[in-house]
């Protein structure tokens, strides 16, 4: 799954390597029922729309879509938006402890997430680990999504740095190969003891 030159930069994702988020840690105390809970999250407020708001759509926006289809469920479809932070309950402590190590060793760190630009700048205030990466790209912001190749080919013109010199770190397997494609060593992301000894196997010192 590597390649077989040495990267010497790591670039993370956010969600799910950094951070949890699940929108049911939100909408298991909005339905008593966990059939209807999974009904909404797969017709009403979707991954799909989900996707658009990462691709940049604001999150009023897609409530008002979602609401036109579906006006019964206006409630549950609002709390998406105005409680969305509960979806969010905690950093992945052992990936950030990976995280503030390479830093501590001056190994450069860099970011490329699918995340709301809106949603992006509260988490961020809520974690201060995502405000010191060298170079952050945020799917929102510029309108590209993971796994397409624009959103590497920005990141590695925006750092200055050659697909060869980083190892990018993900839990989706579409967005790993992506970057493999681009010429990246890779990571799929499982948990952080397992990143841990696949970064000392690239021959970082952590």
């Amino acid at each position: 799954m590597h390649n077989t030159n040495q990267p010497s930069q790591i670039v993370f994702d956010v969600g799910h390597v950094l951070i949890e988020w699940d929108p049911r840690n939100l909408y298991r105390k909005i339905f008593a029922d966990p059939e209807q809970m999974e009904w909404f999250l797969a017709h009403v407020f979707t991954v799909d729309l989900n996707r658009e708001c990462d691709r940049g759509l604001l999150f009023k926006d897609a409530v008002a879509q979602a609401t036109a289809r579906y006006p019964d469920w206006h409630e549950a479809i609002k709390a998406y938006d105005e409680r969305w932070e509960e979806m969010v309950p905690s950093a992945i402590v052992g990936t950030v402890a990976i995280l503030e190590e390479a830093r501590r060793k001056n190994i450069p760190t860099h970011a490329i997430t699918n995340f709301s630009h809106e949603k992006f700048e509260l988490t961020r205030k809520r974690f201060d680990f995502l405000n010191h990466f060298i170079t952050l790209v945020v799917s929102g912001e510029e309108h590209l999504l993971k796994p397409d190749a624009a959103i590497f080919e920005l990141f590695l013109q925006r750092a200055g740095i050659q697909a060869s010199e980083c190892v990018f770190i993900d839990n989706t397997w579409a967005n790993v190969e992506a970057a493999r494609q681009m010429g990246m060593s890779t990571i799929h992301f499982t948990n952080p003891e397992t990143l841990r000894m696949e970064l000392q196997k690239l021959g970082f010192d952590l």
